[in-house]
């Protein structure tokens, strides 16, 4: 963990909610795909978590949805200002269980982490495969983004205006070595009830984003984890799920 400052490149809007923050700064701490940083806005007590989509050498890139007072701030940050931000948070994503074809499934503002981890996969010699799910063709983003990697891509819409109607789990293939997931807690429900072995990352409501305040831990089958510490990635089979 580094507590650094990190300057800002450009802030543009991907869709009406949705934006991608480019920072320059130390990423030396950022090792694997599924961590977050936590971003300190001025005039806010405090940090937002957001996953990391991109790290390429000081440049980190990050994509968040504008849903409340803080990240509609975040959403008029313009080039050159300056922000406080923790790096390295959380554990990643496991690349040694991926196997031969992994599935890369994302739901709506849990598509930015699985860009980095669909290009750590393609280095490592993996052949990914990937499903995005939205409610609507409005809302679809990074679609060319995970296309210009070459991986074989799914898009599903809950209304049917673009690609797959209905949910990801709509566009899941017969088989697949491995999941990866980040999405809404009802969409990794149902990837976890599938036959594949994977892991899912989960979002909760942290304060400090390093494990001390014990704000977002949750139950599993081992006790109780904190989601910031010990995760945001677990394994499906230590989740515990209300029917």
């Amino acid at each position: 963990m580094q507590d650094c400052v990190f300057t800002v490149l450009s802030n543009e809007a991907l869709t009406d909610t949705v934006y991608r923050l480019l920072l320059s700064g130390p990423c030396g701490e950022i090792t694997a795909p599924g961590q977050f940083v936590n971003v300190s806005l001025p005039g806010f007590f405090l940090r937002r978590p957001i996953s990391v989509c991109d790290c390429e050498g000081d440049t980190l890139t990050l994509v968040y949805k504008t849903v409340g007072r803080g990240t509609e701030a975040m959403a008029r940050l313009a080039p050159e200002e300056r922000l406080q931000i923790l790096t390295g948070l959380g554990n990643g994503y496991d690349l040694t269980a991926a196997g031969d074809a992994p599935l890369l499934i994302g739901g709506g503002v849990g598509v930015p982490p699985l860009y980095l981890l669909a290009k750590r996969l393609i280095a490592a010699g993996r052949r990914p495969s990937v499903i995005l799910g939205f409610n609507t063709a409005a809302e679809v983003f990074y679609e060319n983004e995970f296309r210009a990697l070459g991986v074989a891509l799914a898009v599903a819409t809950v209304d049917g205006s673009y690609g797959v109607k209905g949910f990801v789990t709509d566009a899941l293939p017969k088989e697949c070595s491995y999941f990866y997931a980040c999405g809404p807690l009802p969409m990794l429900k149902a990837v976890c009830k599938t036959p594949f072995p994977g892991e899912v990352s989960l979002e909760e409501r942290m304060g400090c984003g390093f494990g001390a305040c014990m704000g977002c831990s949750i139950e599993t089958k081992n006790g109780a984890k904190r989601v910031c510490k010990d995760g945001p990635v677990f394994k499906k089979e230590a989740l515990l799920w209300e029917d």
